[in-house]
């Protein structure tokens, strides 16, 4: 007996052994960090996860010992699933590509889902400005509430229908509806296994050779088992460019200078680090004569007294309804008025009490996106691990300190402080807390493409300048490889580097194929806010339907590449392909340009 045991001991022990000489041959890799532009660095993990950042259990490293990752093949790999994802999911499929897309969180959605943001668009989006996917989300959303939500008869027929009637977008709206209707819209897809999702699940390390990338592994964050995902295209659209690194594709952060990119408002020197707030935001309710005041957030204390120190300077405390306003900078008071919906609460309600049958909903809803909570004190990629989760961390206790300080110490017009009855709406985000799943993350990696979009392409001013045209007559710049359209300000808002809002005028704009593909990888595309624009033209290339256009344009060329085994680069450079697949995109309705449209 003692003998059997001694001999099912070490067999077990031998076991495990053999595994772990088999992980070590595929490569999980220690978790440092990288720099993509540096091709000699190894391939390596990036940061912490988000989720980590939120205190959530993972599991122990430990955990994988026993665990000899597994491979998927596709045609198309899919690092993220925001709208970037999503639209290039659905794209991809419909063009006859087997589709993996991953997500790190549990909602599939980005900016619109995860991060709870309703969508900043353009003034015409309701006829066009949008791809005919793109518009055909927003109908189904609306289509959503008039079937699952207890419309008045009133809102039900309205066919402009805004769900919370916030000030910022004509589509309002909460998060879960529209995570409904993308998992609809992939729906046919997934069932009929053309597009499989991986939710919760992070890329951790990728394989190259030479320009290529062979293959990226994935960890779950339930059981933290590895997979490694293997195609010919792979897609980077993560909200922070996390395949650049990963994939040693070349990339740049933060501002780059006036003598590199010509700009007028880019600084004289080059600021790596230098990017636009993150701010993690949260629902809340507003319910007359009742207290829901929260538990006093331990660092409250330095966020209540906290002044940003950022040039030119800001009005006063960041706890304040005074703000500089985007375009002057002057002071603007725009006010907070919990009991008639006014001011901040108006901007981004996402619950109108009068668009449901009376007793329905107890008190109208908004999200809270405002410059109160734009966390300036440093960014979640490209510092350290430590950095990254203390950053994380913080942004997050700036947004509870600035719902307490709503509850206890905002000034009311009637002349007291406080009001006790707003409530955190943790069922609206789908999280334990309040808070969204995820940071609204403005500001990425960036490729470096082969072309890219500058403020002299876009911004009113500066094109006027380059161009000699006059207000009525100037224009963006027009691309022959357009793959898509956009509008939006240059929204810049206040930055780590110390920088206050740079929000100028820009001209309805064009996105060209070459800003999608990197200079020297072959077969990755980006497909989120990481293609090629820079620190200045981000600010209007970064919101929801160009996302959008930018995901479907990528799943499109990805499998017509597939098809026509064909790289990027070669599409874009030979009239024959590029009018091909520039006819592919039209086909599925995306807009190529513009009709004459006013300045942003």
């Amino acid at each position: 007996m003692v003998f059997v045991l001694f001999l099912f001991f070490a067999l077990f022990e031998l076991v495990i052994f053999l595994r772990l000489l088999r992980m070590n041959r595929v490569g999980i890799p220690r978790r440092t960090f990288l720099k993509g532009i540096s091709l000699a660095a190894p391939v390596a993990a990036v940061g912490p996860t988000i989720l980590q950042a939120q205190v959530q259990a993972t599991p122990s490293p430990t955990s994988r010992l026993l665990w000899t990752p597994k491979e998927l093949a596709a045609d198309v790999v899919i690092i993220g699933g925001g709208l970037g994802g999503c639209a290039a999911a659905l794209a991809a499929a419909r063009n006859g590509a087997r589709v993996i897309m991953t997500e790190e969180t549990d909602w599939i959605g980005g900016q619109l889902t995860s991060q709870a943001v309703p969508p900043d668009e353009n003034p015409w989006i309701e006829t066009f400005g949008g791809t005919r996917t793109y518009l055909e989300l927003r109908q189904r959303i609306r289509d959503y509430y008039r079937r699952n939500f207890p419309l008045t008869a009133e809102a039900r027929a309205n066919p402009y229908l805004n769900p919370g009637n916030g000030s910022v977008s004509r589509l309002c709206h909460e998060p879960r509806a529209a995570l409904a209707v993308l998992e609809e819209m992939l729906a046919p897809y997934v069932a009929g296994t053309r597009v499989r999702i991986l939710l919760r699940h992070r890329a951790v390390s990728a394989e190259t050779s030479g320009d290529r990338v062979s293959s990226v592994l994935v960890r779950s964050l339930e059981t933290g088992n590895d997979l490694i995902l293997r195609a010919p295209w792979f897609v980077d659209a993560t909200e922070m460019g996390d395949l650049l690194p990963l994939t040693k594709t070349e990339y740049v952060t933060g501002a780059e200078s006036r003598k590199d990119t010509g700009e007028p408002h880019a600084p004289e020197n080059a600021a790596p680090h230098n990017m636009q707030a993150f701010t993690w935001c949260f629902p809340m309710e507003y319910l007359h004569g009742e207290d829901h005041t929260i538990e006093k957030p331990g660092n409250y204390t330095f966020w209540r007294d906290y002044v940003p120190d950022i040039k030119p300077p800001w009005p006063g405390k960041l706890l304040s309804f005074v703000y500089s306003n985007p375009a002057t900078l002057q002071p603007r008071d725009y006010g907070f008025n919990a009991e008639n919906a006014g001011g901040f609460f108006l901007y981004r309600r996402i619950v109108d009490r009068k668009n449901y049958v009376p007793g329905t909903h107890a008190g109208d809803v908004t999200l809270v996106n405002w410059p109160q909570n734009d966390y300036l004190l440093g960014n979640p990629f490209e510092v350290s691990e430590a950095d990254a989760a203390r950053h994380l961390q913080g942004s997050k206790e700036l947004s509870l300190c600035l719902m307490y300080w709503l509850q206890t110490e905002a000034p009311r017009p009637d002349g007291g402080t406080g009001w006790k009855g707003l409530r955190l709406r943790p069922d609206i985000v789908g999280t334990e807390d309040g808070m969204a799943k995820y940071p609204y993350i403005r500001e990425s990696r960036r490729i470096l493409a082969e072309v890219t979009v500058v403020e002299q392409h876009v911004g009113t001013e500066a094109r006027m300048q380059a161009t000699g045209a006059t207000r009525t007559t100037v224009k963006a710049e027009e691309y022959k490889d357009s793959v898509g359209i956009g509008s939006y300000r240059i929204d810049l808002h206040p930055s780590t580097g110390g920088d206050n809002y740079i929000d100028i005028s820009s001209l309805p704009f064009q996105i060209p194929l070459g800003s999608l593909i990197p200079r020297r990888v072959e077969n990755l595309l980006a497909a989120c806010k990481n293609l090629g624009v820079t620190h200045i033209t981000n600010g209007c290339y970064r919101l929801h339907p160009v996302e959008w256009n930018i995901g479907e344009a990528v799943g499109a060329l990805a499998a017509f590449c597939l098809g026509k085994k064909s790289l990027p680069r070669e599409v874009r450079a030979k009239a024959n392909l590029l009018r091909e697949y520039q006819n592919l995109l039209v086909r599925d309705g995306v807009p190529l340009a513009w009709p004459k449209a006013t300045p942003r």
